[in-house]
C-alpha cells in the first residue's frame, strides 16, 4: 500500500466532519469533483472504503471512522500550534469560528468585537447562528455561547452579561381582545406562540416560579417558530403571548410596542457564558476575543 499524502488526508477528514461533499469542498475551496477524486484516490491507496455516500448523505463507514478518530487530534494540535506562533507577529492572525444564537451575536458579541476587527484586520471571525446543541470539538468550533446552566463540566466558561429573566409579552391590541393571565394556569386558555426546539423536535414547555413554586405549562396557539426573532414579530402583530429572553424584547417594552404579563412569575436566568474546551490551548486571536467580549460587572 503506498502512504497517503497529507492533502488527501485532510479531504477525507473534512468531508467526514462535514457530512457532505459540497459543504467540505466549499470549506477547502475547492470543486466537489476535484475533492471526490482526491478521497477516492485515498481509498484506493489504503485499499479500504472509508465514506458511504448516498444521494443524501455522506457518513464514515468503521474505517473511516476509525481513521477520523485518529488522525483528526492531530491535526487540530498542529493547527493550534501554528495558530500560537502568530504571536510572534506583530499582528496576531486567524479564525475565530463560534456558534451562538442570534441575539447574542447581535446584543453581546458584534459590538464588543467591533473595535477588536478594527484594530486586528487579519483575525477572521466566523458566526454560526444555531439553536441546537452543537459538539463544539467535533465541529471545530473554538467556542459556543450557550446559558450558564447548560453547559458541560469541562468546558471553561465565560461570562458574557449579567443575569436575566424570561419575559412573557403581549401587544395591547393581544391583551384588549384577550385579556391579561393572572396566574400561569391561565395560559391554557391563550393563544400562545411556540417554538419548536432544535434540540429535541418537541415543542418547548414554559417554565414559572414564585416563592418556590414551580410550574411548567404546555402552552397552545396558532403559530409556531424554531428562532426568537419571528416570535418577535408575532407578539408585535397581536398574535398571540410569547415566552422571550427579556433582553430580546427590551427595545419593544420600552417603547410600549410589548407589554409584559406574568412578571413575578418569571424566575431569574444564570445568563449568557462563552464557552470552550479546557484542553485547548488559546490561539493568540482567540485570546484577544475572549478578552474583549468577557463581561465586566460596572
Amino acid at each position: 500500500m503506498s502512504r497517503p499524502d497529507l492533502n488527501e488526508l485532510l479531504a477525507f477528514l473534512a468531508v467526514a466532519r462535514e457530512g457532505s461533499f459540497t459543504r467540505a469542498a466549499a470549506t477547502l475551496g475547492v470543486s466537489q469533483s476535484a475533492l471526490s477524486q482526491t478521497v477516492r484516490k485515498l481509498e484506493e491507496r489504503m485499499g479500504i472504503r472509508l465514506l458511504s455516500r448516498t444521494t443524501r448523505s455522506v457518513s464514515t463507514t468503521p474505517a473511516g471512522e476509525r481513521l477520523a478518530s485518529a488522525i483528526g487530534p492531530r491535526f487540530e494540535e498542529i493547527e493550534t500550534e501554528i495558530d500560537a506562533l502568530t504571536a510572534l507577529q506583530d499582528k496576531p492572525a486567524g479564525t475565530v469560528r463560534i456558534t451562538c444564537g442570534e441575539a447574542p451575536l447581535r446584543n453581546l458579541l458584534l459590538p464588543r468585537l467591533a473595535p477588536l476587527m478594527r484594530e486586528y484586520p487579519d483575525i477572521l471571525l466566523e458566526f454560526d447562528v444555531n439553536y441546537g446543541f452543537r459538539d463544539i470539538v467535533a465541529e471545530r468550533f473554538d467556542a459556543g455561547v450557550r446559558l450558564g446552566s447548560m453547559i458541560d463540566k469541562d468546558m471553561i466558561a465565560t461570562r458574557l452579561g449579567p443575569p436575566g429573566r424570561m419575559a412573557v409579552v403581549a401587544s395591547a391590541e393581544y391583551l384588549d381582545r384577550w385579556g391579561r393571565p393572572r396566574h400561569p394556569r391561565d395560559l391554557t386558555a391563550h393563544r400562545c406562540i411556540n417554538q419548536r426546539m432544535v434540540s429535541s423536535g418537541g415543542l418547548y414547555v414554559w417554565d414559572f416560579e414564585k416563592r418556590g413554586q414551580k410550574i411548567n405549562v404546555r402552552v397552545d396557539g396558532p403559530l409556531i417558530f424554531n428562532t426568537s426573532p419571528p416570535q418577535v414579530d408575532a407578539a408585535l402583530a397581536g398574535l398571540g403571548l410569547a415566552l422571550l429572553p427579556e433582553d430580546e424584547v427590551a427595545a419593544e417594552l420600552a417603547s410600549g410596542a410589548l407589554q409584559r404579563v406574568l412578571e413575578d412569575w418569571c424566575p431569574v436566568l444564570p445568563g449568557y457564558f462563552l464557552y470552550y474546551p479546557s484542553r485547548r490551548q488559546p490561539s493568540p486571536a482567540f485570546a484577544l476575543v475572549l478578552k474583549a467580549v468577557r463581561h465586566e460587572p460596572g
